[in-house]
């Protein structure tokens, strides 16, 4: 795997208490263990070579200091969209890449329908053309799953589908 693609693999956060706090790149976890502030506790196989230091790329790292999490609202994004939907199409369920999705709005704007996490949704090119200015009834077609907020229960199940390329995450998600 080229380094550019190693340093964009998902690396698993745990607190000081081991437990699953978050997911960041490997980038930024590289720079949590380099700091002194988190510990890698699971390696992937590859290697990060720069010019004065070669280092194992992280899977799994822990921080040094317990950090209290205070109940977390994620911001109304694109990528936050994508993830909570898990890159699926709501109206013809088919998995893509980001680059070939859209964000449609469940309620049209022209419709006062809000940006919001409860009338957003991950929708095709072709669906979204299809659907327009219309509601899903209006448009005869179904969602595959009503929008809601991110949760942290969202966020956990998140991270347990991304733990399903790397077994190493599984024993620190409780499956």
């Amino acid at each position: 795997m080229p380094t550019l693609d190693r340093l964009h693999k998902p690396v698993l956060v745990l607190n000081a208490s081991f437990e699953p706090i978050n997911v960041c790149a490997a980038r930024r976890a590289l720079v949590l263990v380099l700091k002194g502030v988190a510990s890698a506790e699971e390696i992937s196989p590859g290697w990060f070579h720069s010019a004065r230091l070669t280092q194992r790329v992280p899977s799994v790292i822990r921080l040094l200091e317990y950090r209290r999490i205070p109940h977390q609202t994620r911001a109304l994004s694109r990528k936050n969209i994508l993830m909570r939907d898990r890159y699926t199409c709501q109206y013809c369920h088919r998995t893509l890449p980001a680059s070939e999705l859209t964000l449609d709005h469940v309620l049209p704007r022209s419709r006062s329908g809000e940006t919001s996490w409860e009338n957003l949704v991950a929708c095709c090119h072709f669906c979204n053309n299809r659907k327009g200015n219309r509601t899903p009834d209006e448009a005869g077609m179904r969602l595959a799953r009503n929008p809601k907020p991110f949760s942290l229960h969202t966020s956990r199940h998140l991270m347990r589908l991304l733990a399903k390329s790397d077994e190493q995450w599984r024993k620190y998600l409780f499956y």
